[in-house]
């Protein structure tokens, strides 16, 4: 998407309302004043979060936890296997090499 949207710069003439159990509300601010934010400032950052990646700011799974640590050790994978690729092509440096320098 080339049309940046601020959130917090654009003007605000809808209303958006939503229900919520008032011990979810009071917790989830509590947490969010904790951060310095309020509530709505929250729900600004998650709106703008989503403009700016044009989809959910987040993973949603069952087990967010579980894909998270999954996601991580695929990337270190990946990183692995562009270290092992660099030394086959580049050649590898022992640890004499490296002591020496």
């Amino acid at each position: 998407m080339d049309d940046y949207i601020s959130v917090a710069n654009a003007p605000k003439s809808a209303t958006f309302q939503m229900r919520i159990n008032p011990e979810i509300k009071e917790r989830v601010e509590s947490i969010y004043a904790r951060c310095g934010m309020t509530l709505t400032d929250a729900i600004n950052v998650f709106i703008q979060q989503t403009l700016n990646v044009e989809g959910l700011p987040l993973i949603v799974t069952q087990n967010s936890k579980q894909a998270m640590k999954e996601q991580a050790a695929a990337i270190l994978m990946r990183e692995l296997k562009k270290g092992e690729d660099s030394a086959k092509t580049s050649g590898w440096i022992d640890e004499g090499e490296i002591f020496a320098e």
